[in-house]
């Protein structure tokens, strides 16, 4: 099959005319027309009805070029990807990440990133709060824990666990073996999460614990209460992507180690569009190769 002639086919019913099709392909009306004849030949039907005046496509035509304009679309976009990815970045690349992540991963890779590819410029906003995409002023954002429905695109690219932590100079007060326990201890509120006081609790895959905690401090950065635990303030939740080196250290201490705490996804969000431009799919392939070195798996 010459997928040429479906172009032609294309524009003669697209047009209403042999004669506007060849101008609009900026060929011969007589090339066009040995085509679509041929095209016609191939599968054995006629596609067109041909009139003095205007040609109109039959029954079967109607239906092949619905067919055909998928076809040709399809192939525009696998030819517009190709010369995307072997396009090298350029321009501003704006990301939007929350505070935590983006000191903690974010920040390096940007950093890379500017090294890797010096005609492109980053600009990096870290905010807790969910930046709208839809305004076009983001090329895309890097969302820590549970997507709501949106009509964006987004892809995952790993995971992260929330521990429960707590200074050591804080560890002769816990004496809490069970979650239960918890309630009477001073806890550092999170702020910046939907449900800052409410965890959720499970031991194997029966053993379930809804604890509603009580805030004796409240702060509205994530890294505002890493600082207040590592000062000896209280417990928190906190991400491992976050406490990592300091459980390592030993300036934290993982509590209740045996109970588990909901785990959360790490995504790249996106704007709703049919191509990503290059400086955007290079700085994602960045921050996965990022995730896996630091073993947290999409």
């Amino acid at each position: 099959m010459n997928l040429n002639r479906l172009a032609y086919f294309a524009a003669v019913v697209d047009s209403g005319s042999f004669t506007r099709a060849a101008e609009r392909l900026g060929i011969t009306k007589a090339v066009v027309s040995q085509q679509v004849a041929q095209l016609e030949r191939d599968l054995g039907t006629s596609l067109l009805v041909r009139t003095t005046r205007r040609v109109h496509p039959t029954e079967a035509g109607r239906m092949f070029h619905a067919r055909c304009v998928m076809i040709l679309r399809e192939a525009e976009d696998a030819f517009d990807e190709l010369a995307q990815a072997a396009a090298a970045p350029t321009g501003t690349l704006r990301i939007t990440a929350p505070n935590d992540y983006g000191t903690a991963v974010v920040v390096a890779v940007v950093t890379a990133y500017a090294a890797r590819y010096p005609h492109c410029r980053v600009e990096l906003t870290l905010e807790d709060q969910t930046v709208d995409l839809a305004s076009g002023q983001i090329d895309m954002a890097i969302r820590v824990g549970w997507l709501v429905d949106s009509s964006l695109q987004a892809r995952k690219i790993g995971s992260f666990r929330q521990c429960l932590v707590g200074a050591p100079a804080f560890a002769d007060r816990i004496a809490a073996r069970d979650p239960d326990e918890l309630v009477t201890l001073p806890f550092i509120a999170n702020m910046a999460l939907r449900e800052p006081l409410l965890w959720q609790f499970s031991r194997g895959d029966l053993d379930r614990r809804a604890v509603r905690l009580q805030a004796s401090i409240a702060i509205d950065t994530t890294p505002g209460v890493l600082a207040a635990v590592l000062a000896g303030g209280g417990l928190s939740v906190l991400p491992d992507f976050l406490v990592a080196d300091d459980l390592a250290a030993g300036r934290l201490i993982h509590i209740l180690p045996q109970w588990q705490l909901p785990s959360g996804g790490i995504h790249t969000v996106y704007p709703a569009a049919r191509f990503r431009p290059p400086k955007v799919t290079a700085f994602v392939e960045m921050l996965i190769a990022a995730q896996r070195r630091a073993g947290t798996n999409a």
